[in-house]
């Protein structure tokens, strides 16, 4: 039977591996964010499913659980592009501790495993549950706090005008063909187009700053 307080045991848990990471022992900004972006990815889960009639626990802690692999070390790129399907075998025996039903934990941990470049190592089911794991993560790194994030970390502050405006005209192009991706539901790709309009409006408005900036 699954337990009342699922939500809150699966922060709990997350909480826990990141705490006793080795990784984050002395990346105390990395951990937090990640718990963070963790916590808003479960909250733009949970509206999707809210809105399309999927069950909103189960989305909630797919969604905390999704990037729990970052509690342990990443050798290489190949190591950090397996991070959801290490991710989905943290989270398996925790769910079944959650008594999660059989089909549901299966549903979850194949959202987990593909949320990063669509790709799982079991067999599972494209279904718009598994599909809104990633898309929620997607949503989530193309809001307001990633324009911030991005922008700190390729040094945009220490750039050149020219090189400002290449930047922001790249990003600009780059985002509209984002539009293009497909959603496992319309409630996701609805919300996934607001946050590209958002982040196009606010790229557009830094081109205009920077091109004013020189005569």
């Amino acid at each position: 039977m699954r337990k009342e307080n699922s939500v809150e045991l699966a922060k709990e848990f997350l909480r826990r591996k990141f705490d006793g990471s080795e990784y984050f022992s002395d990346k105390p900004y990395e951990k937090e964010y990640r718990y963070e972006h963790s916590v808003r990815v479960a909250n733009i889960g949970k509206y999707i499913a809210e809105k399309e009639g999927l069950d909103a626990e189960a989305m909630v802690v797919a969604c905390l659980l999704h990037d729990i692999s970052y509690c342990g070390k990443f050798k290489d790129s190949e190591d950090y592009r397996n991070h959801g399907r290490y991710s989905a075998k943290i989270a398996r025996p925790f769910l079944e501790e959650l008594g999660f039903e059989p089909d549901v934990i299966e549903d979850i941990c194949y959202g987990i495993a593909i949320h990063a470049d669509d790709k799982a190592d079991f067999d599972g089911k494209r279904t718009a549950f598994a599909l809104t794991v990633g898309d929620a993560d997607n949503i989530d790194r193309f809001d307001a706090y990633r324009i911030f994030e991005n922008l700190k970390w390729i040094k945009y502050d220490e750039m050149s005008i020219d090189e400002k405006r290449g930047h922001t005209e790249k990003a600009i192009a780059k985002l509209r063909k984002y539009k293009e991706l497909e959603f496992g539901t319309k409630s996701g790709h609805e919300l996934w187009c607001e946050k590209l309009d958002f982040q196009i409006e606010f790229y557009q408005r830094l081109k205009h700053q920077i091109e004013i900036s020189d005569i």
